[in-house]
């Protein structure tokens, strides 16, 4: 395995190549150093030296802006990490307040199921004879649509109960109606009886002569 398997990033690469291109240029230059020693050096070593030497110097600026270039990569790579960070932060945030709502709702849903509905007891018609009445409704029912079934129900059930009390209103205003004639009656009639009795009281001195003896 080489290390082109191991890393991936064109910079670092780029480095390592200029870390073995300077590796094996100080290798050289170090062997004319080491010749220089000897008994019958090369004519020409101290210009090879100085070759050797411009090259080496060229490696080491061209790795010194590499490592510029990665330390300013890691600086962007660190603050793009903490930025990261922070959004995974608040969406993990959002993400438990979400879930939150959603257990609170949920709650609020099964409390809701569960709640004992004044129309559960309501003294509503059956259902076969509110469709056989009402055949509109049908569709829903075949469909099974419970709540507008329900809902068509209990309409019905209002229509129902507005006219029995429309119906009621009527007769309690014509049983007032009566009980306002039957009190004018008697009133009437009572005041007949204190005129009856008046006429009678006026009549008795003649009744009283009638029944002389003559």
């Amino acid at each position: 395995m080489t290390i082109s398997d191991i890393i991936a990033d064109p910079a670092l690469l780029s480095t390592i190549e200029h870390c073995r291109l300077l590796l094996t240029q100080s290798t050289q230059l170090l062997d004319l150093t080491i010749s220089s020693l000897s008994d019958h050096p090369p004519p020409d070593l101290s210009l090879q030296v100085s070759k050797q030497r411009k090259l080496l110097n060229t490696y080491l600026a061209q790795l010194r802006g590499l490592n510029r270039d990665a330390i300013q990569r890691v600086r962007a790579t660190k603050q793009s990490t903490a930025e990261a960070r922070q959004e995974i932060d608040r969406l993990h945030l959002q993400l438990q307040n979400l879930y939150y709502e959603q257990r609170f709702l949920r709650g609020e849903i099964a409390a809701c199921e569960g709640y004992d509905h004044k129309y559960t007891i309501l003294p509503l018609i059956p259902v076969t004879q509110f469709l056989s009445e009402h055949p509109e409704h049908a569709s829903a029912a075949e469909a099974g649509d419970e709540n507008a079934l329900m809902v068509a129900r209990i309409n019905q059930e209002h229509a129902e109960r507005e006219a029995l009390e429309q119906a009621r209103q009527g007769l309690l205003k014509k049983k007032q109606s009566l009980i306002a004639d039957n009190k004018k009656r008697k009133e009437d009639l009572a005041s007949l009886d204190g005129e009856m009795e008046k006429f009678i009281d006026a009549a008795k001195p003649i009744q009283k002569t009638f029944e002389k003896e003559y």
